[in-house]
């Protein structure tokens, strides 16, 4: 058959964008498809999220050209401190920082940050500014269609009753992703019946690019570092996770009683006065795991195949990880001028990324499990595992390796 694309990307979130903006810059011809129109000006209103970007995945948004388009720099993470706040209520760490674990650049290869704050906002401006870059790159936004598949093509029919064909449709649509349900893709999901707090705080001191990750028994709750605003020269984002009851208690919570448990929170970090800015997002805390990535034409990428809880930060790093192993193996086989919505293309795609994703997966959910937890037997095992860590360069550098998906 003869298409007018290559492909079709559905969804333009950073996963879908990343994707087709490398696809695009490789000779493909991409069609993507956003629901809702791109922008390009920072607008916290949109997400109040901030990402901890593993170092690995840097190489690739520069690639894309979006890490460039950024507003604001990334913020480096230079240093990352462990505590486990556990025994001692009402969650002040019974640890200090010198008696907690340190990752620092010196765990790093060749002196590299161990990550890269990027708030969501800047994040969504940036892929705005990129899109309309490529000249192989059809972005039509906001706009969504109507899939069917047979097989020898996918039909997409937009609103304006424009249809099109091609041989491969990539479902970046979300954990929600509305072609997953469509091809009876089964979804097993694990609650934590927890809420997460997302929020912005400005604070006296500068934070040296350090972030801290305090387990504690309702929950982990981190502070990561952001970059300056012209408002407020030091600015950290928390991440605050509790039952549902209590996280809606303190979201209400004036800004002095929040700050100051907050304060709580922070162990023996000196910031000097906290100032909450803007406003204190929610959400639900849960793992999900798609039964398989494909069906007849049909792949799924990132949050449609996978979400993660966030207690290691890797939610969306590894979707990324999915661009860069899907944009190696098209751009293999469109040079071979293979069939790319063949089920032998996309058995391929899947051997190479759903035993890893799972297994990151399953190894989030032990941690979440294993550091929220104050039964007696998980706790001294875990300060075993610490203390390995600790007094182990080695150990310690192989797992900041591995965290930096280098």
């Amino acid at each position: 058959m003869t298409y007018s694309y290559d492909l079709c990307i559905n969804g333009g979130g950073p996963i879908g964008t990343t994707l087709a903006c490398l696809l695009a810059q490789k000779g493909l011809r991409v069609l993507l498809l956003e629901r809702h129109a791109f922008v390009t000006e920072p607008n916290p209103a949109l997400d109040g999220r901030a990402y901890a970007l593993a170092e690995g995945i840097r190489p690739l948004l520069e690639e894309a050209g979006i890490w460039a388009a950024l507003p604001r720099p990334a913020q480096p993470i230079e240093t990352i401190h462990i505590l486990d706040g556990q025994g001692r209520y009402p969650g002040r760490s019974s640890l200090g920082i010198q008696d907690g674990l340190d990752f620092t650049t010196e765990d790093a290869p060749q002196g590299h940050p161990l990550g890269w704050m990027v708030e969501a906002s800047d994040l969504l401006a940036a892929l705005g500014r990129t899109v309309s870059q490529h000249t192989s790159l059809d972005v039509r936004s906001p706009e969504t269609g109507t899939f069917s598949f047979s097989e020898n093509a996918a039909t997409i029919t937009l609103k304006d009753g424009e249809t099109l064909s091609v041989p491969l449709v990539i479902a970046a649509d979300g954990r929600s992703s509305t072609l997953r349900q469509q091809a009876s893709i089964g979804l097993t999901r694990i609650p934590y019946h927890k809420d997460a707090l997302v929020a912005v705080l400005a604070h006296e001191g500068p934070h040296q690019g350090s972030a801290l990750e305090n387990f504690l028994p309702e929950g982990p709750f981190a502070r990561l570092p952001l970059p300056p605003s012209a408002e407020h020269p030091h600015r950290s984002a928390i991440v605050w996770t509790d039952t549902p009851q209590r996280i809606n208690h303190i979201r209400h919570l004036p800004d002095k009683a929040f700050a100051s448990l907050v304060t709580d929170r922070l162990g023996q970090e000196e910031l000097g006065a906290i100032t909450p800015i803007g406003q204190r997002w929610v959400y639900p805390l849960a793992s999900q795991y798609a039964h398989r990535y494909t069906a007849q034409r049909l792949m799924l990428i990132g949050d449609a195949a996978h979400g993660l809880h966030p207690v290691a930060g890797q939610g969306m790093n590894l979707g990324f990880r999915d661009v860069r192993t899907l944009t190696h193996l098209l751009y293999e086989a469109f040079k071979r001028g293979e069939d790319i919505g063949s089920p032998s293309f996309l058995s391929r795609y899947q051997r190479q990324t759903r035993p890893g994703n799972f297994a990151m997966l399953v190894g989030c959910d032990i941690m979440e499990r294993l550091f929220s937890n104050q039964n007696p037997l998980l706790t001294r095992p875990r300060r075993f595992a610490l203390n390995a860590l600790k007094h182990m360069p080695q150990l310690r550098q192989r797992f900041v390796e591995k965290a930096m998906g280098l």
